[in-house]
């Protein structure tokens, strides 16, 4: 099952039997003697054993934590023989005893999703398309971002809330009955959500509750109406929803930064049910929006960007990486386009010919805090504001991409291209330097001839179509010379076995 964590790799998948095999039938030790993992059998484990923290209990309401009936349901309606479950690390325990579950109750052939491919907030395709699944059920906290192909059932895991100690903690943020709130809620609590409105709407007149959309909501937004995060809400104040504070239920986290900048006009509050504290939301919006343009700026410094691949399940991502190539393309930009999986310091390190980054993710995870990151990671809205002359900074800040695709709300079309003597020269804010303008296609680069990679002489025309090649012929240091036709061929021998603290033909040391 790939380990059971959310991996940098692909999916990893299981066959319920297997999980139940490897689960075995004797008692649980002690999570203190279950410590330690041994990743090898050979006699170097010991040093290489990896420390694990201790393993979270099963529950014991397994029906209506994770609502069996409506999951079967869904199944069994739809038809399907094969399905996939996927669930986040933190209710990993439960997937051997769920799946045992739904295949009895269904019928159907049941995969768990060990590794996410991105984040465990977006429903992994990829990984469900590797076992055959027809259907995918998601567990756990959700992006709600809508889905490409396979059909997805989200069941979110009712986690418990003291509903009363909520709305005692809302009364005390609003004292003023007739404030305008919006309530938001993380998706694990949003089944607490009818009870709460029945104890505080009678005293707020104004206040309104969002409801969780899964993927598209059908049918257009009526006025007034705001679809957002999965979320959809009216706003009847006479000033729209800047006359609006907002209540959020949840831990803090990506989804609550993620409104908060977004909805940056509003003031915000929170409640956390595992702490059943309230409190108003100190997070400096101004000073995160500040770090974000100044990522603009570094945009549009760059020469060479790369656009991260962080989504394989979202709809509409294709779209969007060829809207942001053409995008750069357009400014005069060279693009890479990069799969690396989950984005890390260490992997995008192997790309110095790259100036900037920019995420192609869903919503909650395009906000990449690129702080110990060699270049720095944008959002494709960011994006935008460097290389769209014809976007402006409104103080609205835009973390769905889909946002920007054509015919969307947000959408911006490129202004027209224009000739390069009309091109309006600016300063750059970081180096002071001068900088052009491109408004128009740079001119495609001519191939050169096909001996161009391997006649030295050449060199300089293949450094003019890669970035990559450019780079590496500024760099002192280019590899190791391959000296074709001089080494000698040796016959191939045996290598060592083992592990290098501990190979088979070394002597043991004695203690």
């Amino acid at each position: 099952m790939g380990g059971g964590r959310s991996g940098e790799g692909r999916g990893g998948r299981a066959r319920i039997g297997d999980l139940r095999a490897a689960a075995g039938s004797g008692p649980r030790e002690p999570p203190s003697c279950r410590a330690m993992a041994t990743a090898f059998s050979s006699d170097g484990e010991t040093a290489l054993r990896r420390q694990l923290g201790p393993a979270a209990a099963p529950r014991g309401d397994l029906d209506s934590f994770y609502e069996m009936g409506r999951a079967a349901a869904f199944v069994r309606e739809g038809g399907f023989c094969k399905i996939a479950l996927q669930f986040p690390d933190e209710l990993l325990a439960d997937a051997v005893a769920v799946a045992t579950q739904m295949e009895a109750a269904t019928g159907a052939e049941v995969y768990v999703l060990g590794d996410t491919t991105y984040g465990s907030c977006c429903v992994d395709e990829v990984a469900a398309e590797h076992a055959g699944a027809e259907a995918v059920l998601h567990y756990g906290p959700a992006c709600l971002s809508p889905c490409r192909k396979l059909p997805v059932l989200h069941i979110f895991g009712k986690q418990p809330m003291d509903v009363r100690c909520c709305a005692e903690a809302f009364r005390e943020l609003y004292p003023d009955r007739e404030s305008r709130v919006v309530v938001l809620s993380d998706v694990v609590y949003a089944h607490a959500m009818g009870e709460l409105e029945q104890q505080l709407s009678p005293d707020y007149p104004n206040i309104v509750f969002s409801r969780v959309v899964c993927g598209d909501p059908p049918g257009p937004a009526l006025p007034g109406d705001v679809r957002q995060f999965g979320r959809q809400f009216p706003v009847e104040a006479p000033g729209g929803l800047q006359d609006c504070a907002m209540f959020y239920v949840g831990a803090e986290g990506l989804a609550l930064t993620s409104f908060m900048l977004t909805w940056n006009c509003c003031p915000f509050s929170s409640f956390d049910p595992a702490t059943n504290c309230g409190r108003r939301e100190t997070f400096n919006v101004n000073r995160a929006l500040m770090r974000r343009l100044y990522l603009v700026e570094r945009a549009r410094d760059a020469q060479v960007v790369g656009i991260l691949v962080g989504t394989l399940g979202v709809a509409g991502y294709l779209t969007v990486l060829q809207h942001l190539r053409e995008l750069l393309r357009w400014a005069g930009k060279r693009s890479y386009t990069l799969a690396v999986g989950k984005p890390n310091p260490a992997k995008l390190a192997n790309f110095l010919e790259v100036d900037i980054f920019v995420l192609v993710a869903c919503a909650q995870n395009s906000l990449l805090d690129s702080s110990e990151f060699y270049r720095p990671v944008v959002t494709p809205y960011e994006l935008e504001l460097a290389c769209n002359p014809g976007r402006e900074w409104t103080g609205n800040y835009l973390t769905d991409f889909r946002d920007l695709l054509p015919g969307a709300c947000a959408h911006v079309e490129l202004p027209a291209a224009v000739h390069v003597e009309e091109a309006v020269p600016d300063i750059s804010l970081i180096t002071g330097e001068m900088r052009a303008l491109h408004c128009r296609d740079p001119p495609a680069p001519q191939l050169p001839p096909s001996t161009a990679l391997a006649c030295r002489d050449q060199t300089q025309a293949l450094a003019q179509i890669s970035p990559a090649a450019s780079f590496l012929e500024s760099r002192s240091w280019r590899g190791l010379e391959q000296q074709l036709g001089q080494t000698p061929v040796a016959k191939a021998v045996q290598g060592r076995r083992g592990i290098a603290i501990a190979y088979e033909d070394e002597g043991r040391k004695q203690p």
